[in-house]
């Protein structure tokens, strides 16, 4: 063998293992969109791969086992053979929340999807849209929230109703900010969500007939000044609502609200606690008062042709308190009277009052465990005097992300 051949022999080896070891090197990824934490919202926010809108997706799981109507043994839940004297709910929730700034402005989409099973129900629960709505500068549309609902109590009102305004509705509004926490808004808003009824004469007031017609010629309008400092918030607001009587009743009444509110931030009883209150008076707008108002909007004074409407006035108040940063305690209490004057049919008044008191355990951020006593009595007048109260209590555990 030649010394040639060597070489060339040598450098076809060097040629094949280079070839081989260049076929064993690792290929370069394709370049991936890393998810970025978005800050300017706050925490829990990131931004959609390849965009820049911030998304933030929450939920949470809340149980609850209840103690129906067992202060009076002639209820109805607790005391009869058919009455559903302890009850248990679970209910899960799922909540996106995105935001993109604009040269307008934020556009902001926000939904919240409760899924709810209670007791008596089959394996399907119930589905709720409680809030869907579309935030563009200043706009809002969708469901939302009332513009006038301020304070709606500190506590949970599972079973029973904390005696304020407090109900979401389809709406088109528009907020101007003045700087400095002070705002105003002016919102059109679907009035069937807040009818009272009109009631007919036949049967007692509080199961009798709604007489109310379609969805007339217009909406709610609702109108509201808020401020929100370091302080604390408050607001005054109004509302007018179409009574409309379809053909049942031939007559249409404008209906009416006014209220006000204020919470304080109270850092000097302990962190986290606030105090509260609220007033409003309606006329032939009661559920602006009290969303379980005992009376409706309007009741027939002449059989097919006219009615009048009820007016109404509630004040309440409420505070939460922390005992320690885990242990805290939540009092809500409310009174409302409502009167309608039905000519030769006799008045119709009645008054209602409630209180609801929590302990609350959270040693979690964002989990708790808790009960409530909630109590509620009513005082009908009319062609005598009937009294009916209840009172419930909740266990509720609860964890919200």
């Amino acid at each position: 063998m030649t010394m040639k051949t060597l070489i060339l022999g040598a450098a076809a080896s060097t040629i094949v293992v280079a070839g081989a070891q260049a076929a064993d090197l690792p290929v370069a990824p394709e370049p991936v969109d890393c998810v970025r934490i978005c800050d300017a919202y706050g925490a829990g926010y990131f931004y959609i791969p390849g965009t820049e809108t911030c998304l933030r997706i929450g939920g949470g799981m809340r149980v609850e086992f209840r103690f129906r109507d067992f202060a009076d043994d002639g209820n109805t839940e607790w005391g009869t053979r058919d009455g559903n004297g302890t009850t248990a709910r679970a209910r899960a929730y799922m909540k996106f929340d995105s935001r993109t700034q604009t040269e307008y402005g934020l556009l902001r989409t926000y939904v919240d999807l409760w899924f709810t099973g209670d007791s008596g129900g089959d394996l399907s629960p119930t589905v709720t849209l409680w809030d869907g709505f579309i935030q563009f500068g200043g706009f809002t549309f969708g469901r939302a929230e009332s513009f006038f609902d301020f304070y709606t109590g500190d506590n949970w009102g599972s079973l029973i109703q904390q005696g304020f305004s407090g109900h979401g509705t389809n709406m088109f509004a528009y907020t101007y900010g003045f700087g400095n926490g002070f705002s105003a808004s002016l919102s059109m808003e679907d009035a069937t969500f807040v009818r009272g009824g009109i009631m007919n004469t036949a049967l007692t007031p509080l199961t009798t007939t709604d007489l109310y017609g379609g969805h007339k010629w217009w909406p709610d309008f609702v109108a509201n000044l808020r401020v929100d400092q370091g302080w604390g918030s408050a607001q005054v607001m109004g509302a007018v609502h179409q009574v409309w009587g379809g053909d049942a009743l031939l007559e249409s009444e404008l209906g009416w609200a006014i209220g006000a509110g204020v919470t304080f931030n109270a850092p000097m009883l302990a962190p986290g606690d606030t105090v509260s209150f609220q007033g409003a008076y309606a006329d032939g707008a009661v559920r602006y008062v009290h969303e379980a108002a005992g009376l409706p909007d309007a009741m027939e004074t002449v059989v097919g042709t006219d009615f009048e409407t009820t007016t109404g006035w509630g004040i309440g108040g409420g505070i939460t308190h922390h005992w320690t940063p885990t242990l805290s305690s939540a009092l809500t209490a409310n009174y409302a009277s409502f009167e309608n004057d039905r000519g030769a049919l006799a008045d119709v008044d009645l008054d209602q009052w409630g209180v609801q008191g929590s302990l609350v355990w959270s040693p979690i951020s964002g989990f708790l465990m808790g009960v409530e006593l909630e109590y509620e009595s009513q005082d009908l007048a009319v062609g005598g005097v009937s009294t009916d109260d209840d009172l419930v209590s909740i266990f509720r555990v609860q964890r919200t992300f």
